[in-house]
This record gives structure tokens, sequence and C-alpha cells, in this order.
């Protein structure tokens, strides 16, 4: 099944580049990045571009397996080699010759197998367990990490000459959050995808009102969070209260600890009224669905003029309180005709 990288920001445009550039080097290489925004998807981006397609493509999630079973898992074993081993099976190295061996999350392996595999790095064979033979591989490592590996090597968790082994290359996807301008192009290509894979569900493209919400919402799952959230839409539709309930952002950042330590958010009373744009209440046009959106509205303005005033109008610490990205609050400020006070003026 081909793959492709999908996207025009200057990120997915520049390791295009590099995936032409490098996929036929067999160079040990890391990729990395946060939770979610790809890096498999580079991997066997790197392999159908290698002259090592065809040949095997094996992944080993180095977080999922406890140390001694990653160990057999990675190098194999031999009949007898343990209690349980009735049979002698081969290593994912063993398995991957000729191709790629995928070493996810890397940074959580053991630091007693690093050094086992710091061996493979170097000579290019191992032995199994309970084995007296040695084993040759011609094997292309790729890894991946949503860990800062330097740090790491930094407070000893992390073997440095492992490091500088597998580093030949280094790969670094950015979050979802720092290139909104694919966003459209992966809604477009994944709806287009479902509709291959759900062949008796007719899925329409989402509305401009819906892909605009989505390319300004900060993604802390990243595309992974973005797949199932259009999965979600498929089911329950794209309605206003249901993208908003998916795209909810209450809580999903964390907030600035010194600012929630120090201040407490204003209380803000509930005015039928004011909500309403009356003076007085009209009971028809009191149903919760029309004057939802109107209290939304009028509280996040309340707080979030709150927080700029506390912030001396700095949006970026601003946003990082209130958990939301640059752009939404840049967005909410405009939408909601958010300005300085009086005395806030002076600021600008």
């Amino acid at each position: 099944m081909k793959v492709e990288l999908i996207g025009v920001s200057q990120n997915i445009l520049k390791l295009k580049a590099l995936i032409d550039q490098i996929a036929n080097t067999g160079l040990n290489t890391i990729i990395y990045g946060e939770t979610g925004v790809g890096k498999e998807l580079i991997a066997e981006c790197l392999y159908q571009k290698s002259n090592r397609v065809g040949k095997p493509f094996v992944k080993v999630n180095c977080a999922a397996l406890p140390n001694t079973l990653l160990e057999s898992e990675m190098f194999g074993y031999e009949r007898g080699a343990f209690t349980g081993a009735e049979r002698r099976k081969r290593g994912k190295f063993e398995q991957a010759h000729g191709g790629v061996l995928f070493l996810d999350e890397i940074g959580d392996m053991s630091f007693p197998l690093q050094s086992k595999l710091l061996h493979v790095l170097q000579g290019g064979d191992f032995t199994p367990l309970g084995s007296e033979k040695v084993v040759t591989t011609d094997t292309w490592v790729i890894a991946a990490t949503n860990h800062e590996l330097e740090k790491d090597m930094n407070n000893g968790s992390f073997r440095e000459d492992l490091y500088y082994r597998l580093s030949t290359i280094k790969i670094f996807i950015e979050p979802l959050r720092n290139r909104p301008e694919d966003i459209p192009h992966l809604i477009e290509h994944y709806i287009k995808e479902y509709t291959t894979k759900f062949g008796d569900k007719k899925i329409q493209l989402p509305g401009q009102n819906t892909i605009t919400k989505m390319s300004s919402y900060h993604w802390p799952g990243n595309v992974r969070e973005l797949q199932n959230v259009l999965k979600r839409i498929m089911i329950l539709g794209e309605g206003e209260e249901t993208i908003d309930d998916l795209l909810n952002t209450e809580g999903s950042q964390q907030r600035d600890p010194e600012f929630m330590a120090t201040e407490s958010m204003p209380y803000i009373p509930i005015n039928l009224g004011r909500v309403n744009g009356e003076k007085v209440p009209n009971l028809s046009s009191l149903s919760l669905k029309k004057v939802r959106k109107k209290a939304r509205d009028l509280v996040e303005k309340e707080i979030i003029s709150y927080v700029l005033g506390k912030t001396f109008w700095n949006r970026s610490k601003a946003a990082k309180i209130l958990g939301i990205s640059y752009r939404t609050i840049f967005c909410k400020i405009k939408d909601l005709d958010i300005k300085p006070s009086e005395s806030e003026n002076h600021i600008f």
C-alpha cells in the first residue's frame, strides 16, 4: 500500500525533500515528534522510496513490551533458552534482514538493552538468547521517539554512544498546531480514504465553517486525533453542537501554574436578559439550544478580557493560561470584539 505525506506547510515540504535525499543511503535515522504526528508514516515513506522496498519492513514498539520480552523479540532465542521456549524463534533483527527495522519509542528502551542494540549497530551481528551461533544482519534501523534524547542522554537514561550511532540523520515533525495550513488537505485526504474504506456510507467533505473551526483547534493528539474526530463526524454528523463538543478545548492544555496559584477567575453572574439581548427575557425565546452559543460567547468574552487585562494584553501568555493556541485567542479577540479597557489603552 502506497503511503504519502499530506500537507503544504514548510515542514512537510522540507520532509518530502529530505526523504528523497536520504531514502537510498541506509543511514541510521531518528524521527522526532509528539505522539500522533505520524512518525511511523515517515518511516514507511523512507522505506518505500528506498532500494529496500519489497524487502521486510518490521516494526517494534519499545514501550509496549517489558524488557525481558523485548530482548527476545528483537534478537530471538533458541529452543530451551528459558522456560516456555519450546521452539526456536527468529528475532526482529533477523526477520528484517535486507529491509528496515522500525524501532518506535526508542526513548523507552531500558539501559541494558540499549547496550545490546549498540553492539548490533556497530558490528552488524548478534547472538540469539541461548545460542552460541552469531547471526549477521543487514538491516536499516529507523528509530522514532517523542522524548528529547539529548536531555535523556544528559540525565543518564540514554546511552551517549547509542545516541550518536542512531542519529546520523535526524528528522523532526512539527505538531499539527504549528502547521494549520495542512489541516484542510488532511481532512480532504482522510475523507477520501474513509469513503473508500466504508463504501456503504456516503461521506461528504465537511463544510467551510467546520473546516475553519478544525483549522483553529490546537490538536493535542495531532493527526491521530484529527482522524478520530473525522470518524466521529461520519457517525454523528457535523452540527455546530457536535463539532463544538468534539473540539472541546477546556483543560486540554496546561495552564500557567504561576497565574493559577496567585489569581482567581472573575465571578460572572448569569443575567438572562443580557444573554438573550433583551431587558426582560421572552419565555418563548429561552430554549437552551438558542441561547447556548450566546451564553458561551458572553462567558468566553468576560474570561478572555480578564486574562488579557491581567497579562497586560500579552496574547501569547494569555493563550497559555487559557489553554488555547495563539491563533485561537487571536480569532476570539476579533470574533468577540474584545478591546482593551480605558485603563489598558496605554499598552498600545
